[in-house]
């Protein structure tokens, strides 16, 4: 790796283009590199899992909003969408939204845990969709997911914006940018104009994951991949972006993020060496915030060892200061213990998810959120009695470890029963974690998309995209047309293509 330190210089002071952020990451994109059998398997691997989760979505509201919008955009050598035939093709740029929002929505794919927490697997529907409308191949289509994931992973690891209330978008956008820059073999300099336009077009604040939430956090993703889309075409055709984006003396880090970001350092791969970070990110084995998926297999080990969950006083939880804040009691958010708050509320409640594991035993990714679920009299009554707290300990595993597969994701959790007796368990990393129990493998992917896609595809079906997944880097650019997992007939809704609104 070679590190790079990012200065913010002196107001009216200028920064060398060489040394911008933009232009390191512009150049890192550019540059050409061979892949491995590791990163082409974990590439297949997310491709797996993109598809498992966004056709488990596919009926539901924001899905069927998304895909209505962009089937009013066809293009007979355009892009596929989930759930559809592959001869229906459509507009890149509105199938990289539709497809993104089924993939985001059900908050069930791949995580990236460092100073700044995201989900590069995002990154995968825009990419793909760019790939299917340019006529790419599979080796192309690889450079781009790794050349995105080692940007957001690298990003990631450089500058928070958790911290500063700034939504973890931010770094999707230049991520799917230079992914889409390396999978065209543009220049640097083109790359580096649209990696800018695509930074300042990304930044939105945490209000979207605050409160009550809304399908904001299923369309984010949709909206910075059409926009990494713009931005490249516009710079292919000359236009430049803000610059310095990052650095300049209205720029993002000097005007939004503050906090934690007061020595930026960022290490990216030697010149010509394999784009790897993909490999230090990981999936979820349960449809909940990652911070979650841990807290699940705690509750399922806990579970075994209590008779009476009516004989519970009191719950702690305690795990790094990130699930107290965002998930847990700590976030100071109400609709976290209500039976009223919206799915997106209730994936990102560490409070509601323990409860439910406990109870039930196993974790479905709409059962357990159902409305008979959250309201029942017995499940508030538990809920009611989970807190949250800040753990020195973890902190230390979590904050002190660079290394973001060595960081540690779990929780201990304290059940205190009525007669004082106390009962603990604790997992420092989630099992399908690559430290964890039981960590993912090409069989745990499959194995995690059969259940999800049933009813809705069929044996052949999703044997024939297996069957492309398993030879990724040797598909042709026909064979990357069918990269897409087609649903049996009426089984996907089309109703919202019956509203009139602007695109019909």
């Amino acid at each position: 790796m070679l590190s790079n330190k990012i200065i913010i210089p002196s107001p009216g002071k200028r920064i060398e283009k060489k040394n911008q952020l933009a232009w390191l990451l512009a150049s890192m994109a550019a540059q050409p590199w061979e892949s491995n059998e590791s990163i082409n398997e974990m590439v297949g691997n997310r491709l797996i899992d993109n598809a498992g989760v966004a056709i488990a979505a596919i009926n539901r509201d924001p899905v069927c909003v998304a895909r209505s919008q962009a089937m009013f955009h066809k293009n007979k050598n355009g892009s596929t969408l989930f759930g559809l035939s592959s001869d229906e093709k459509f507009n890149c740029e509105w199938a990289a939204w539709a497809n993104a929002v089924a993939v985001r929505e059900l908050d069930f794919h791949d995580n990236i845990m460092a100073k700044e927490t995201c989900h590069p697997g995002d990154c995968i529907p825009t990419i793909l969709a760019v790939a299917q409308q340019k006529k790419l191949n599979g080796k192309d289509l690889i450079r781009g997911v790794a050349t995105s994931y080692e940007i957001q992973l690298r990003l990631s690891m450089s500058i928070a914006l958790n911290p500063n209330k700034i939504d973890h978008v931010g770094h999707l956008g230049p991520a799917i940018t230079g992914g889409i820059g390396a999978m065209l073999n543009l220049d640097e300099e083109t790359i580096y104009q649209a990696i800018q336009y695509s930074a300042h077009t990304s930044i939105f604040t945490r209000q979207g994951r605050k409160g009550n939430l809304s399908s904001w956090k299923a369309f984010a993703p949709g909206l910075v991949g059409r926009n990494a889309i713009d931005a490249i075409d516009r710079a292919i055709r000359g236009e430049k972006g803000p610059s310095p984006v990052w650095e300049g003396d209205y720029g993002i880090v000097p005007i939004l993020l503050h906090k934690e970001n007061e020595d930026i350092e960022i290490n990216l791969p030697e010149k010509n060496a394999p784009r790897a970070g993909i490999l230090s990110t990981f999936t979820k084995e349960h449809s909940a915030g990652y911070h979650g998926n841990s807290i699940i297999d705690v509750a399922f080990l806990l579970k075994e060892k209590i008779k009476d969950l009516k004989e519970i006083k009191k719950i702690n939880i305690y795990s790094k200061k990130y699930t107290h804040i965002v998930m847990g009691s700590g976030s100071n958010d109400p609709e976290k213990y209500s039976p009223e708050a919206s799915r997106e509320t209730l994936d990102h409640s560490a409070m509601y998810i323990f409860a439910v594991a406990l109870e039930d035993g196993f974790w479905h990714h709409e059962t357990s959120y159902s409305k008979e679920r959250k309201q029942n009299p017995e499940t508030i009554n538990l809920w009611k009695k989970v807190e949250t707290f800040e753990d020195p300990d973890f902190n230390q595993k979590y904050y002190n470890e660079k290394d973001p597969l060595k960081k540690v994701q779990g929780a201990k959790i304290e059940v205190i029963m009525n007669d004082g007796t106390k009962i603990t368990e604790q997992l420092n990393f989630a099992n399908a974690h690559p430290g964890g129990k039981t960590p993912f493998g090409r069989n745990e992917y499959i194995k995690k998309m059969q259940p999800l896609i049933n009813g809705f595809v069929s044996q052949q079906e999703e044997l024939r995209f297996i069957s492309l997944i398993n030879n990724l880097e040797n598909l042709d650019s026909n064979e990357i047309q069918n990269l897409n997992l087609t649903c049996d007939q009426n089984t996907v809704d089309l109703s919202k293509n019956k509203i009139e609104g602007i695109f019909n």
